[in-house]
């Protein structure tokens, strides 16, 4: 399949320019939103075997949808993303197919789309297929026994990441433009840093979770949908369709920042460390930042005050969302092995971390008093091996995890429910992707997107693609 109507464009660089430049070809009527479709369908037959990004693709479907789009903008319809292939995570409902939160649990059909998909629809997104993820979206590596290991495209021996690694390894690969993940302790940062990607986890509620709820499926109030994208402007796109009050994020992430008070910190908790690459990449991220005219200062929030009520959401929540599923005797035995942890969490200690959501954020949020952004590492150290944490027990499995994923330095700002993004910064010796994240105040993604874009533009890190990818 070739496109025909590009002169300045090959299909490499349309598979990777991103749903905004994307959304603008076929507004232009420079492609057809069937040629982008056909342009993703080819780079998935072509890559997904190895990659394993997604667990279902609607190829039928999403020709048809296409089909539907460029007759709409013929007769001169215009909606933001209208004819352009997005794809979904596996906890997100798409009518018609059966939701499996990463598991072999369930085989009921959706009766109806999530509400974030079917804003992704009302925009005029085509939606192209489910990614994978790991097995209740419990980890930060993407493997399950029910659905295979998926692949970091930077190196096939890697993980991308999870629980939004479908994603990200569809986005980093070309596959799609941008990709819905979902972050409950990390899990749009995290493959985002593993990938080489932009991943926005955006202010809780900002995106509606309907019709799930906290409870079933989004660990007590910790995990929110948001965007994994290669350009920020994309992941402010997405947003801006997405988000319950519509919005001006694209606005924000094309203004300027202004000068800007930066904290960084670069010291999780023991027994949590940080390698000298990730440091690194933080150091220089600081240094641009400063070139760019910000203050930056060494400031280190109080971490452990979020810890304990991240665990104790996080197991009951597992608990919960896995008894939510139909056949519980498919899951893995550590999988299983999670869910009992959670249920020797009673009641009040939940209630009681619930209740005392209020003071954690109050007191991690004394730093913003004097800073406007927080710049920290995302993940100790570069993307690790796949199969890592193969046959490990839930208490190895979370204990290893949780060192590598730095867990309260991302986690925290899902018990204060404030936005917080992953940047990618720097390389590893091995040539692996490297990120920082910057975290922003309660309800100010704007700031992010700016402050991002900012490094983008400096960085250029959109224009670097994983190694033997056409």
């Amino acid at each position: 399949m070739r496109i025909n109507r590009l002169r300045e464009m090959d299909e490499a660089e349309l598979a990777f320019a991103g749903i905004a430049r994307q959304a603008e070809l076929i507004a232009a009527r420079e492609i057809s939103s069937r040629e982008l479709v056909e342009l993703c369908l080819d780079r998935i037959a072509h890559h997904d075997a190895q990659l394993n990004s997604f667990r279902v693709v609607f190829a039928e479907r999403a020709r048809l949808e296409a089909e539907q789009a460029d007759a709409r903008g013929g007769a001169g319809g215009e909606r933001p993303l209208l004819g352009v292939p997005i794809a979904v995570k596996d906890d997100a409902d798409v009518a018609g197919e059966v939701t499996l939160f990463g598991t072999a649990a369930d085989d009921r059909p959706a009766q109806a789309d999530s509400e974030v998909v079917r804003r992704l629809r009302a925009a005029g997104a085509v939606i192209i297929g489910v990614t994978n993820a790991p097995e209740l979206l419990l980890w930060p590596f993407t493997e399950s026994a029910a659905h295979g290991i998926t692949r970091n495209p930077w190196d096939l021996g890697r993980t991308p990441g999870g629980s939004s690694g479908g994603s990200g390894a569809a986005v980093a690969a070309g596959l799609v433009g941008a990709a819905l993940g979902s972050d409950g302790a990390g899990s749009i940062r995290i493959p985002a840093a593993c990938c080489g990607l932009f991943g926005l986890k955006p202010q809780r509620d900002r995106i509606s979770i309907a019709p799930h709820s906290d409870a079933d499926h989004a660990w007590h109030g910790l995990a929110v949908y948001g965007p994994l994208a290669r350009r920020v402007a994309d992941a402010a796109l997405f947003l801006d369709v997405t988000a319950h009050d519509g919005g001006s994020f694209l606005r924000a992430a094309r203004g300027a920042p202004g000068h800007l008070r930066i904290a960084m910190s670069l010291r999780p908790p023991p027994p949590q460390s940080v390698d000298d690459e990730a440091r690194r990449a933080v150091e220089e991220a600081a240094a641009t930042l400063r070139s760019l005219g910000h203050t930056v200062e060494q400031r280190d929030p109080p971490w452990l005050r979020a810890l304990p009520h991240v665990s104790v959401r996080y197991l009951r929540g597992a608990r919960e969302s896995g008894r939510a599923l139909p056949f519980p005797e498919r899951y893995e035995d550590r999988t299983r092995a999670v869910m009992r942890l959670g249920d020797l969490i009673p009641e009040g200690l939940l209630a009681a971390a619930r209740a005392r959501e209020h003071g954690v954020a109050a007191k991690l949020g004394e730093l913003f008093a004097d800073f406007d952004v927080l710049l920290t590492p995302v993940l100790a150290r570069a993307a690790v091996e796949v199969g890592r944490w193969a046959g490990r027990g839930a208490l190895m499995t979370l204990d290893g995890v949780s060192r590598y994923t730095l867990s309260p330095l991302l986690s925290a700002w899902n018990v204060t429910g404030q936005p917080a993004c992953a940047v990618p910064a720097a390389y590893s010796a091995d040539g692996l992707p490297l990120a920082v994240q910057l975290v922003g105040r309660p309800d100010d993604e704007a700031t992010l997107l700016a402050l991002a874009a900012q490094l983008e533009a400096e960085r250029e890190w959109p224009s670097e693609r994983p190694p033997g990818l056409p």
